[in-house]
């Protein structure tokens, strides 16, 4: 059998087994051919396939109709924590996605999950699951390199004090700054984004929330002062930013795009506060209502030439500085110098913290 018809094949498998699972009361032979666009027999072999795999399908009599019904007894282990046979399955295969959080505090338990998961399926259905892979993949996105041989018990130190509202002392490492500092802080949250985990947390000494890269602590140390969160501790993190930051005022952000990439924006959300509108020539307006931060300028810059800032002013004088910079590290110097008048070196805005 062709590659390609092997996989639809298996796909078809599992969406079966799917549909099979959600008909709790059972679904006949025909019903199963006219849902998947196949003939009963093509039905009648796949639900023999999958018996022969180990999933406990059971067929029964009613009104002189066989239907088919997937028993969850095999998985009685799992079943009492309330999974079913596909959730169970589906656990297993999501294992790739999980394997994101590699690296973190959360690591251990994930692992010690799919093990139990894999050990309560059979060989079969394990061999089964694993041809799913060859058609629905995950790509893992980067991931930061933690090197602390104490991360994991610093992570969990602040997980402990933000859910007990206790103060913390923190040594913390700035790249910004390029030295160690000490804060005392009120954790509010750990938020696993872009590849780490990072804690959002009021800082008396500034007034303001600020945000930590946790593969940056030093120290932690819990202090046995409580505080009470304030108004200021968002329910969604970095929900005002492209990226992960926390400060800075909202603004109202209008980006234009080339007909080139419009589909490519109109096919995502980049934003909850995204409103999209067709202008002349095919191209798309996109506003926001976000911060403008080091983020929203890295995202803007990613489309080249397909993206121009409309407004805020501030923002396009902000991205032209960024070109020139990258300009001037990329053209050859006494050519540029010759052909270009000479004017005063503008600002270089700082990159992230």
């Amino acid at each position: 059998m062709p590659a390609m018809a092997r996989n639809a094949e298996v796909i078809r498998h599992w969406q079966m087994l799917l549909h099979i699972d959600a008909m709790r009361a059972g679904v006949s032979v025909q019903d199963l051919a006219a849902k998947f666009k196949v003939t009963t027999r093509t039905v009648w072999r796949d639900l023999q396939a999958l018996q022969e795999v180990g999933f406990p399908l059971v067929d029964e009599k009613r009104d002189r109709t066989t239907c088919w019904k997937l028993l969850n007894m095999p998985l009685k282990a799992l079943n009492d924590a309330g999974l079913s046979v596909t959730e169970a399955c589906s656990l297993y295969l999501s294992r790739t996605l999980l394997v994101e959080f590699t690296g973190t505090p959360f690591e251990p338990g994930l692992a010690a999950i799919i093990r139990r998961v894999e050990k309560s399926l059979s060989p079969a259905v394990r061999k089964f699951l694993q041809r799913l892979p060859e058609v629905v993949q995950v790509k893992g996105a980067p991931r930061k390199n933690v090197t602390s041989p104490k991360h994991d018990e610093f992570v969990a130190r602040l997980i402990e004090a933000a859910t007990e509202r206790k103060v913390c002392r923190v040594l913390y490492f700035s790249v910004h700054s390029d030295r160690e500092k000490e804060y005392e802080l009120h954790p509010y949250s750990l938020t696993y984004a872009e590849g780490g985990l990072y804690l959002s947390a009021w800082v008396p000494e500034y007034r303001q929330v600020r945000v930590f890269a946790a593969e940056r602590v030093r120290k932690v140390t819990v202090l046995e002062k409580s505080f009470t969160p304030g108004a200021d501790m968002a329910d969604e993190a970095f929900g005002q930013s492209l990226g992960v930051n926390r400060g800075g005022k909202p603004e109202k952000i209008v980006v234009e795009f080339s007909p080139r990439v419009a589909s490519y924006v109109h096919e995502r959300t980049w934003h909850t506060s995204q409103q999209l509108e067709a202008i002349a020539g095919g191209g798309v307006r996109l506003t926001l209502k976000v911060c403008r931060d080091w983020a929203l300028r890295t995202w803007v810059l990613g489309w080249g030439a397909h993206a121009r800032v409309v407004s805020p002013s501030a923002l396009a004088e902000e991205i032209l500085e960024q070109l020139d910079g990258a300009r001037d590290g990329y053209a050859p110097k006494l050519l540029f110098e010759s052909a270009v008048p000479t004017a005063p070196k503008s600002r270089r805005l700082p990159l992230r913290s």
